[in-house]
């Protein structure tokens, strides 16, 4: 009888426990939702001062620098100066060797002497051709000949005038002063050796630079050149100066490009920019490493969204969400089209929504194509794709032109998420609802 009981007690509790599980399996399809729940990060649209700028990288030089060279070749006798030393302008800095550029002068004075003795000689002997000439004693030929070796005489005495001038301005100029105050910043030469001068072989003997006014030289990008006008402002950062912001403005941009490794896959396109620095601080060196951040554009009060939160994906997304596996996939086309076609991209961000539903684009709701209604648990959280237009970027925040309303809550993260793995009408968990 015990052993009967305990055989039919057995048989209804085996049977309750199968009926349990029926009943789950059953709630557990009602509230099943196909897609995996994904964890993202939000937070609502709002306003802020979005300031645009350009980055580049360069060297400081001074505005006003002046290198010193001689006219002509002489020996150095003297340097009064060193480097670093303050100049003053027409403060005497370098003495060459006078004796040879006298020399030249003495030279050139005697072949001036001896020009102009031979002009009296050719002009007298004009003179007495072009008398007989008209007496009818002299030939067409010996009038001819005498006029042309006295304008030849006269040339060569321009000639000499002209050497001496410039023998006499390099003896002159044998006492080399500062044309400007500033600071020596560098000495090219010794005392004895040659200063080469001349037109095509200058030497630079020393160089004087007003470090009072500097400038930050750098490198734009020829994509990032077209936003910059003359008169920008800059914040300036100097290696050597952490933790410190000076400010400069664009006093130069250049017309012609600079390209590096031209040819190859690293070829480089940039322009040269000038930043006058506003305030110069002290100590400051010729050459020292600078990163200026050139500010564009301002929009202040402007509705904008995070940087991350900005995304590209294929128009109509919404309905080709091809995935793997045992998945399912949507798609425009019952059947597949395998011819490849031209994608049209759109910039987007995904909005948190309560319930699943179309896209709005430009002010106009789009169905999805294979959207099966589905039953989730209340409080479930689902993401829109909401095509948006952005205007000008901070290193944090773009300007939002239109595609939102302040408030609006979006999804800013993770990068996984946002770039990858979200689609439309897939449900999320909020870090909220993770805190909760």
């Amino acid at each position: 009888m015990i052993k009967k009981l305990y055989k039919k007690n057995k048989k209804l509790f085996i049977s309750g426990l199968i009926g349990l599980l029926i009943i789950l399996i059953i709630l557990g399809n009602i509230f099943r939702d196909d897609s995996e729940v994904i964890n993202v990060e939000t937070e609502k649209v709002g306003r802020k001062t979005i300031i645009q700028k350009v980055n580049a990288s360069g060297k400081i030089q001074p505005e006003s620098e002046v290198k010193i060279s001689a006219t002509s070749s002489a020996i150095i006798d003297s340097i009064t100066v060193v480097e670093g030393e303050y100049v003053k302008k027409n403060q005497h800095l370098i003495s060459l060797d006078r004796k040879q550029l006298q020399a030249n002068v003495d030279q050139v004075t005697s072949s001036v002497r001896s020009a102009s003795a031979r002009v009296k000689q050719d002009k007298a002997n004009k003179e007495r051709v072009e008398r007989i000439y008209e007496q009818g004693l002299a030939s067409d030929q010996e009038l001819e000949g005498a006029q042309a070796a006295y304008e030849i005489s006269r040339s060569q005495l321009d000639q000499a005038r002209a050497s001496l001038l410039v023998s006499q301005d390099a003896l002159d100029k044998a006492r080399l002063v500062s044309p400007q105050n500033g600071i020596v910043t560098r000495i090219n030469k010794e005392a004895g050796e040659m200063a080469m001068g001349g037109m095509f072989s200058l030497d630079v003997l020393m160089i004087i630079a007003d470090l009072s006014r500097m400038e930050v030289i750098v490198d734009v990008n020829e994509n990032d050149v077209v936003s910059i006008s003359i008169g920008d402002t800059s914040e300036i950062e100097i290696d050597a100066y952490l933790d410190t912001v000076f400010y400069g403005v664009v006093s130069e941009i250049a017309h012609m490009a600079e390209t590096s490794n031209f040819g190859s896959q690293e070829q480089v396109t940039n322009f040269k920019v000038k930043v006058r620095m506003i305030n110069v601080p002290p100590n400051i060196r010729p050459g020292m490493s600078a990163t200026a951040n050139i500010i564009t554009e301002v929009r202040k009060n402007a509705l904008s969204i995070p940087i991350q939160s900005l995304t590209v994906r294929e128009f109509g997304s919404e309905n080709k969400l091809f995935v793997s596996g045992d998945r399912k996939k949507w798609s425009n086309n019952e059947e597949e089209d395998d011819t490849p076609k031209k994608k049209e991209l759109e910039e987007l961000v995904f909005i948190i929504s309560d319930k699943q539903g179309g896209v709005l684009r430009d002010g106009k709701i789009s169905l999805v194509k294979n959207m099966k209604e589905k039953k989730y648990k209340r409080g479930s959280q689902f993401v829109h794709i909401r095509p948006v237009t952005v205007g000008i970027s901070s290193e944090t925040h773009y300007e939002l032109i239109n595609g939102l309303d302040e408030n609006d809550l979006i999804v800013i993260g993770n990068y996984k998420a946002v770039s990858k793995e979200l689609k439309h009408n897939v449900q999320v968990s909020t870090e909220k609802d993770d805190k909760d």
